[in-house]
C-alpha cells in the first residue's frame, strides 16, 4: 500500500510539473463531458471523475452464521440500495421544494408527492421480506442521521409517526430508535459498504 501511494505521489509531481505546457479543454466524449489534455507532445487523454469506491479490508467473523448472515444481508442491501437512494433524493428535493412554502402549501404538495410515490413504490415495496425492509429503513436513517420516527413526524405530524411507529413494532422495526452503531456489527459492515451521496 505504501509503495502504490509512493508511486501515485511521484507521477502526481510529474503531471503538475508538465502540466504547465498542456492545453486543456472540455469536450463530450462516449455521451458524457469530460477534459481533454492534449500534452505538448501530442498525446491526448481524457480525464473523468468517478464514482466513489469503498474499499475496506477483509470481514472477520465469529462462526459460519454469522458469515451467512452477512451475506444474506449484501444480498438484501443489492436489491434496497436504488430504493434508498431514490428515497434520499425525493426526500433532499422535496425538502428543498417547501423550504420557502406556508404549512398549508407543504401539505398540499406533500399529499400529492405521496399519490404519486404509493403509485411507483407500493407494489415493490410489499415484495420485501420484513428483514430487506429492517436493511432499507436502516440504510436511509444512518444517511440522515436521523429515526424514521422524526421524519415522519416532519413530513406528516406526530400522529401519523405515532400510527406507523405503533404498525412498525408488529413487523419488528422500533421507529423512535433509528440506526445505532454497534447494534448489530453485521448490519454495520454491509451498511459501511454503501453511500447515498445525493448530490444537492
Amino acid at each position: 500500500m505504501k509503495k502504490s501511494f509512493l508511486v501515485f505521489l511521484f507521477f502526481s509531481i510529474l503531471y503538475s510539473v508538465n502540466a504547465q505546457h498542456q492545453q486543456v479543454d472540455t469536450v463530450i466524449f462516449a455521451g458524457k463531458k469530460m477534459l481533454r489534455v492534449i500534452t505538448e507532445r501530442g498525446d491526448t487523454a481524457y480525464l473523468d471523475q468517478l464514482d466513489e469506491v469503498s474499499v475496506s479490508s477483509k470481514k472477520q467473523f465469529g462462526s459460519k452464521d454469522e458469515y451467512d448472515r452477512y451475506m444474506r444481508y449484501r444480498r438484501y442491501a443489492a436489491i434496497v440500495y436504488p430504493y434508498a437512494l431514490e428515497a434520499m433524493r425525493i426526500y433532499h428535493e422535496s425538502k428543498e421544494a417547501t423550504r420557502s412554502m406556508t404549512r398549508r402549501e407543504q401539505k398540499k404538495y406533500m399529499k400529492t408527492l405521496e399519490r404519486e410515490l404509493e403509485e411507483q413504490f407500493e407494489e415493490p415495496l410489499k415484495k420485501l421480506t420484513r428483514t430487506q425492509g429492517l436493511i432499507l429503513t436502516k440504510m436511509i436513517e444512518k444517511e440522515l442521521n436521523e429515526p424514521f420516527y422524526d421524519v415522519i413526524k416532519e413530513i406528516k405530524g406526530t400522529w401519523s409517526a405515532f400510527y406507523y411507529n405503533t404498525s412498525g413494532r408488529f413487523y419488528g422495526y422500533h421507529l423512535r430508535d433509528g440506526y445505532k452503531r454497534g447494534e448489530d456489527y453485521i448490519l454495520d459492515m454491509v451498511l459501511d459498504d454503501y453511500r447515498l451521496n445525493i448530490k444537492r
